[in-house]
């Protein structure tokens, strides 16, 4: 067995939802933490950590044990790119390539999804690109560098528990039909590449009408993002970053964002999906 004392593993944030796709669709886009444990702790620091760490040692057998954990990287907490997932998937690859890897990659990924509770921001993170998600099996393709992601962080933050409080428990039939319509349009242009068919297709009536009213100049947002020629925008996760996808020089969109949010604005990034997913760098 091939032992080592510190290991540091690079998990990709995610944008999940991409409007009418509710807990099913998600992206791996490069920006990143990285987690990273060393030997020698006797205690986990929290709660949300231990968690993690017990279901890792129920589900391999071996015997409990604590390691220092470090996490560094800039995606940025309860702002709706995934941070949760990137400490705990980050955690449980590095757990499990410190004892051998006893799981599979993909039992890891389980493990994660069980933990979250929804598998949208899990299986980007894990695998890397566009995927769409059921509780059980997941289907993910590449994405394309031409296509750009334009986050919008705001200096507040979004707990995923208060924007998940505030959804209705039914929507109306007519309403449903617009995001399967929609979700299903979205699947095919990532799965063909055929990105010019996003366009139109992020209107959702499941979460983000109620949503919106967590994220102060949300639907302004949206309209802004159409009118300088992305392809769409939408809350990206619970929130409280925007996210708009654009084949354009998203210069524009930018400067009008800022505008918009010019005492509530805690960066704006370019981004572009990565395909790699989650990943060791040192150890």
């Amino acid at each position: 067995m091939h032992f080592v004392n510190s290991i540091t593993v690079q998990v990709p944030a995610t944008t999940a939802n991409l409007g009418p796709g509710f807990d099913v669709l998600g992206v791996a886009v490069n920006l990143y933490n990285q987690i990273t444990l060393n030997t020698g702790a006797e205690h986990w620091p929290d709660s949300f950590m231990q968690e993690a760490a017990d279901l890792f040692f129920q589900t391999t057998r071996l015997p409990q044990k604590a390691y220092h954990i470090k996490i560094t990287g800039a995606v940025p907490r309860s702002r709706g790119l995934g941070s949760s997932v990137t400490v705990r998937l980050g955690l449980l690859t590095a757990l499990n390539a410190l004892h051998d890897s006893p799981l599979s990659s993909e039992k890891v990924l389980r493990l994660v999804i069980q933990l979250e509770g929804h598998p949208d921001n899990a299986v980007p993170a894990a695998l890397g690109g566009f995927a769409a998600c059921s509780q059980t099996s997941w289907f993910r393709s590449d994405v394309g560098a031409e296509l750009s992601f334009v986050a919008l962080v705001p200096d507040f933050e979004v707990e995923t528990k208060k924007a998940r409080s505030v959804l209705p428990a039914q929507i109306t039939l007519s309403d449903s039909i617009i995001n399967l319509q929609n979700t299903a349009q979205i699947v095919a242009a990532f799965a063909t590449k055929n990105y010019p068919l996003l366009k139109g297709h992020f209107i959702d009536r499941l979460h983000q009408p109620y949503r919106a009213a967590l994220i102060p100049n949300c639907l302004e947002a949206f309209s802004i993002a159409e009118s300088t020629g992305a392809l769409g925008a939408f809350i990206s996760g619970s929130g409280s970053t925007l996210m708009a996808l654009t084949l354009e020089d998203p210069s524009a969109l930018i400067a009008a964002w800022s505008k918009l949010f010019e005492k509530k604005l805690e960066a704006i990034h370019v981004l572009h999906a990565d395909n790699e997913g989650v990943k060791i760098i040192e150890g």
